[in-house]
């Protein structure tokens, strides 16, 4: 059976202090806010409403962590680039992801999820470049917008930048809407986690702050 599968919720992180003892291993998934990060998320669950999933962009505002069978570990961080968030509150989402990111021991991987119409913004390119050689797996979703060729050029486009980049790198096309590349997300995913973290350096703050 799916790791994915009886997912459950374990708590909501707003502040350092509140982020769960370590543990088992951990994928985090990261993106702009709106990419369908949520949605990528329930669909991966085999889930309906676990993530919530909302039109107004910004409403993720805590680290959520879902455990899931063998105890492995699902994480939500909160959604960057949001503009109309005050400017306070981007800082503080700043602050924590940042503090996650550089502490976590057990992180195994980050999903970066990017909109297949538009990948690589600026902020994607930041934070690719403060993850260093953190394994790393590029999620393209809404592909299912996209006819065939824009989908290879955007899959090409995403690949060749990551094969510039060190650590281990995967991306693939998804939608949560037709299940593009949810099986085959799982099984990668899956075999991440069972090989646990890999040795990466994590030693700079990321681009968070939603500018």
């Amino acid at each position: 059976m799916s790791a994915f599968s009886q997912a459950v919720f374990v708590c909501a992180a707003g502040r350092p202090a509140e982020l769960p003892p370590e543990g088992p291993p951990e994928i985090a998934f990261a993106g702009r806010s709106n990419v369908g990060k949520s949605s990528a998320i329930n669909a991966l669950l085999g889930r309906r409403r676990l993530a919530h999933t909302s039109k107004t962009p910004g409403r993720t505002q805590t680290i959520n962590f879902y455990r899931l069978r063998g105890e492995a570990r699902l994480v939500d961080l909160p959604g960057y680039g949001f503009a109309r968030a005050p400017q306070a509150l981007r800082a503080r989402w700043g602050g924590l992801v940042s503090d996650y990111l550089r502490s976590r021991s057990t992180l195994a991987a980050v999903v970066l999820v990017m909109d297949a119409r538009h990948p690589l913004a600026a902020l994607d390119e930041q934070l690719l470049e403060w993850l260093g050689g953190t394994r790393l797996f590029a999620l393209l979703t809404k592909a299912d917008q996209l006819s065939r060729t824009e989908q290879r050029a955007a899959l090409e486009r995403v690949r060749r930048r990551l094969s510039e980049r060190a650590g281990e790198a995967q991306v693939r096309l998804f939608s949560s809407r037709t299940g593009l590349g949810v099986e085959e997300v799982r099984e990668l995913l899956e075999a991440w986690l069972q090989a646990g973290p890999p040795a990466c350096s994590r030693n700079k703050r990321p681009p968070v702050k939603g500018k």
